[in-house]
C-alpha cells in the first residue's frame, strides 16, 4: 500500500527484440497497469516466413514488414527504443542499450520484469567464411541482397558467351532442405521456368538447374516422411534436384563442394549460393547466461525453467529460438524452431507477469501443436494439421490463410493479397528489380529481433 498522498509506482516491463515472441508479450501487456518499454535495432516487426518472397520478387519489402511505432501508436503505455541491447545488470535490474540514434553513447534501463526474445541467426558451423558467398534470407536486408544475385545471375548469363561460365551463372544451389530452404529453392524453379522464360534472347532460362543440398535423408525432416516424399516430387516438376543425404564441404565465389554419404565428392560450378541450414542463438542468450550462471547448450541457447525463468531471476523470462526449456524434472522439452512456439510463449511471458502482479504462481509453459506447413511454388504445397495430411491444391490455399491471417496490420494483409491475385493470373512478380550494391549488406547481431522459422 502506497503512503498517503502518494502515487505507486507502475510496474516497468522491458521486452527486447520486436519479433513474433517480442511483439505478442507486448500486444497481450498493453492493457495490464504496467509500463512497457520494447528494444529492437530496427524499427519494425519482420513477417519473417515470407521473407523468402522478397528475396525472389513475388513481394515488396514493406508488404511484409510494419513500423513497430505504427503498430503501438495507440497503446500510451507502450514505448519503442530503437537500439541495441549490449548488456543486462540482473542483480542490479537494468539494461544497457548502445547505438542509438543520438551516438551518445550507452545508456541504462531499469524494470520490474524484462522479457528476452533474441531470436537467432543462421550458423554456418564454423564456416564463417562461406558467408560472403552464401547469404541468407534471415533479415530484410540479406532477403534484397539475395533477390539482387538472383536476378543479377540471369543478367550476367544472357551476354556470357561461354558455355561452361554460362552454366555456372545458371546454376543455383541452395543448402539447407527445411522449409526455408524448400520455399527457396521452389521459387527459384518458378521464376526460372514461368516467370523470366521470355524475357531473355540469348538464353533458355528453363535450363536452370537448381540444387538443394541436404545432410539428412530427407527434405522436411518434422513433416511425415509421405508429406517429404510429395513435396521432393514437387520440386523436381519445377526443376529441383533435391541432394539429401550431402553436406557442404566448401563454398567459394565460383562453386560449391559437396560430400555424399558414401564418401564422394563433387564440385558444382555454381555462382549463386544461398544458406538455409541450421541456427545459433542470438548472442543475448550468452550474456544472460554471463550474468545469471545458466547453462548454454552446443547452438548458443540459454537453459530457462518451465516457466520460462532464468534460475535465481523469477523476473526474467527468455524465449523463442534463443531458449532451450526444462520441465520441473530437469528434462528438455522438445520444442520445434517455428514461430508458433515464440509466438505462444510470448503470450504466456505477458500472462505470467500478470499472474505474479496479482499475487499468483505461473504454471509451466505448454506448447499446443497447431501444425506445419510448407509451400513450394504455384499450387503446390504440404501441410500436417493435427494428423491430417495435406497436399497440392489444398494445401496451398490453407498455407495463404493461415500466412494472410498472422500478417500484421490490415494494409499488409490487403497487399499481399492482391499481389499473390495479381502474380497467379499474369505468372508475373513486381517487385523484380535489382537494387542496392554489389557487395555484401551489413548484418548486425541477430538479437533483438527474434527470426524463427
Amino acid at each position: 500500500m502506497a503512503a498517503s498522498g502518494t502515487v505507486a509506482a507502475r510496474h516497468r516491463v522491458i521486452v527486447v527484440g520486436g519479433g513474433f515472441g517480442g511483439l505478442l508479450a507486448v500486444r497481450a501487456l498493453r492493457r495490464a497497469p504496467v509500463d512497457i518499454t520494447l528494444i529492437d535495432r530496427r524499427n519494425f516487426h519482420l513477417f519473417e516466413p515470407l521473407v523468402y518472397q522478397v528475396a525472389t520478387g513475388a513481394l515488396a519489402s514493406g508488404e511484409i514488414a510494419s513500423p513497430l511505432r505504427g503498430i503501438f501508436k495507440r497503446d500510451r503505455n507502450v514505448h519503442v527504443l530503437l537500439g541495441e541491447v549490449t548488456g543486462f545488470d540482473l542483480a542490479g535490474r537494468r539494461v544497457t542499450v548502445g547505438s542509438m540514434p543520438d551516438d551518445e553513447g550507452a545508456r541504462d534501463f531499469e524494470y520490474d520484469s524484462l522479457v528476452v526474445a533474441g531470436g537467432s541467426s543462421y550458423s554456418y558451423f564454423g564456416h564463417d567464411e562461406w558467408r560472403p558467398f552464401a547469404p541468407d534470407v534471415k533479415t530484410l536486408e540479406g532477403a534484397l541482397y539475395v533477390r539482387r544475385r538472383i536476378l543479377a545471375a540471369f543478367e550476367a548469363a544472357e551476354y556470357e558467351p561461354d558455355a561452361e561460365r554460362r552454366a555456372a551463372w545458371l546454376t543455383f544451389v541452395v543448402v539447407g532442405g527445411g522449409p526455408t530452404g524448400v520455399e527457396m529453392a521452389g521459387q527459384i524453379g518458378e521464376i526460372a521456368r514461368d516467370t523470366l522464360r521470355r524475357d531473355f534472347r540469348s538464353i533458355d532460362t528453363r535450363s536452370t538447374r537448381i540444387l538443394l543440398v541436404e545432410l539428412g535423408d530427407r527434405i522436411l525432416q518434422d513433416f511425415p516422411p509421405r508429406l517429404s516424399e510429395r513435396a521432393a516430387r514437387s520440386l523436381e516438376q519445377l526443376g529441383v534436384t533435391p541432394l539429401t543425404g550431402h553436406r557442404v564441404v566448401g563454398i567459394d565465389g565460383h562453386s560449391v563442394s559437396v560430400t555424399a554419404g558414401t564418401g564422394e565428392s563433387e564440385v558444382v560450378p555454381a555462382r549463386t549460393v544461398i544458406w538455409a541450414a541450421g541456427v545459433v542463438a542470438s548472442e543475448l542468450a550468452r550474456f544472460l547466461a554471463a550474468e545469471s550462471g545458466a547453462e548454454l547448450d552446443r547452438a548458443g541457447r540459454i537453459s530457462v525453467g518451465p516457466d520460462l525463468t532464468l534460475p535465481g531471476h523469477p523476473e526474467v523470462m527468455a524465449l523463442g529460438d534463443m531458449v532451450r526449456v526444462h520441465d520441473a524434472n530437469g528434462n528438455v522439452v522438445p520444442l520445434p524452431g517455428l514461430a508458433p512456439v515464440a509466438m505462444q510463449q510470448g503470450r504466456f511471458a505477458a500472462r505470467a507477469i500478470r499472474d505474479r502482479l496479482r499475487g499468483r504462481v505461473p504454471g509451466p509453459f505448454r506448447y499446443r501443436d497447431k501444425g506445419n506447413l510448407a509451400t513450394i511454388g504455384r499450387r503446390r504445397a504440404v501441410a500436417d494439421i493435427k494428423g491430417l495430411h495435406l497436399s497440392g491444391l489444398l494445401a496451398w490455399l490453407t498455407w495463404l490463410f493461415v500466412h494472410l491471417f498472422y500478417l500484421n496490420g490490415l494494409q499488409n494483409r490487403l497487399f499481399v493479397f492482391m499481389r499473390w491475385t495479381f502474380s497467379f493470373v499474369t505468372h508475373g512478380r513486381g517487385a523484380r528489380l535489382i537494387t542496392g550494391t554489389p557487395g555484401r549488406p551489413e548484418h548486425g547481431s541477430a538479437g533483438q529481433t527474434p527470426r524463427v522459422d
